[in-house]
């Protein structure tokens, strides 16, 4: 890495390989060395660092997901009614490990409902949504730092948008469609970039997409999924719609999706390069699929029929998923998530 080759990284190892002992260090002992002093610090902070140890190899892919809180029961022994909270679920094919973030800031009580998720560059940034108390649309962005563990207020999203298509591709978050405060399918789209905590407006789409979804494929490309205009509530297109970063337009792919299907939180891509539903090849999780690939694996859940109990299914491209344990306090509904390299 530039600009490292003439520090002393370990004291009494040659620099090139106290470099490497850091590197090969996992994510999950970041925070502790981050602590050993302030060139330890800065090191792990630096994107460049990030990018040495993805480079080698030495990251690994997390799912993150929005998840159902438990609910609490109430003095009398019976559940409390309303929506349930939400927060932030991460789990760890590697380990096989369940996690709760800490609540957002300003939402001690559970994220903002029907948020968005994405990752980018080992971070974690969570957009929009409605208040939990109001049900009013907002703006607010937060990105989580794997290293330091904390949540961090990012610049607000340009305009309250809800129900749009998201995803990380390279150094940006890229959000499109949804629809506005009036409930008006939209076009528009922007990139955020968590390092600089700025939006960029990109060109708009070919058509109003509300419910949308998004998905970034093979680090390139951020694909918008079908979704539906104003005038045509509900009635979800069979097309995408595809954005290069750095592009003057949206490529625009007709026949990509099944006319009249929601592709909300379960879509995919197939071997073959087309897009698919985990819902389709996956009987146990017809109903209410909920999928997020993690490079060649994927994490899917859902139930088998209406009013069948919630089951988590972990698996390959093949097409075969074997149902996982999963502790009783992540049994949650899983309403969306994304997948994070850290």
């Amino acid at each position: 890495m530039e600009g490292f080759d003439s520090i002393d990284w370990v004291p009494g190892l040659p620099i090139e390989l106290g470099l490497e002992c850091l590197t090969r260090l996992p994510h999950s002992a970041h925070l502790v060395a981050a602590g050993v002093c302030r060139k330890w610090r800065e090191l792990i902070q630096r994107p460049e660092f990030y990018h040495q140890r993805r480079h080698l190899g030495y990251t690994r892919k997390v799912a993150c997901l929005v998840q159902a809180l438990p609910a609490q029961a109430l003095p009398d022994g019976s559940k409390p009614g309303g929506s349930p909270s939400y927060a932030v679920t991460v789990f760890d094919p590697a380990s096989g490990s369940w996690e709760r973030l800490n609540p957002v800031p300003g939402f001690p009580n559970g994220l903002p409902l029907f948020c968005q998720l994405a990752g980018c560059e080992g971070k974690l940034v969570a957009m929009g949504g409605w208040d939990p108390k109001s049900y009013d649309p907002v703006s607010d962005v937060f990105v989580y730092d794997f290293t330091t563990r904390e949540w961090r207020v990012g610049a607000p999203m340009p305009l309250k948008r809800s129900f749009f298509a998201a995803a990380g591709v390279g150094g940006h978050v890229y959000v499109a469609g949804g629809h506005d405060e009036s409930k008006n399918a939209l076009r528009s789209a922007w990139a955020y970039d968590p390092r600089g905590d700025e939006w960029t407006e990109l060109p708009q789409l070919s058509q109003e997409r509300d419910e949308c979804e998004g998905l970034a494929v093979n680090g390139a490309e951020f694909w918008v999924v079908s979704g539906y205009s104003t005038q045509r509530q509900g009635a979800f297109e069979g097309s995408a719609e595809v954005y290069e970063p750095g592009a003057a337009e949206w490529r625009r792919v007709d026949g990509a999706w099944e006319l009249g299907q929601c592709p909300r939180s379960c879509v995919g891509m197939g071997k073959d390069g087309r897009l698919v539903s985990w819902a389709e090849p996956n009987s146990q999780v017809g109903v209410g699929a909920c999928g997020v690939a993690l490079g060649e694996l994927t994490i899917l859940t859902g139930s088998e029929y209406q009013g069948a109990p919630q089951a988590f299914y972990f698996g390959g491209q093949d097409g075969k998923f074997a149902r996982i344990s999963v502790p009783e306090e992540f049994t949650g509904f899983f309403q969306s998530g994304c997948c994070v390299e850290i």
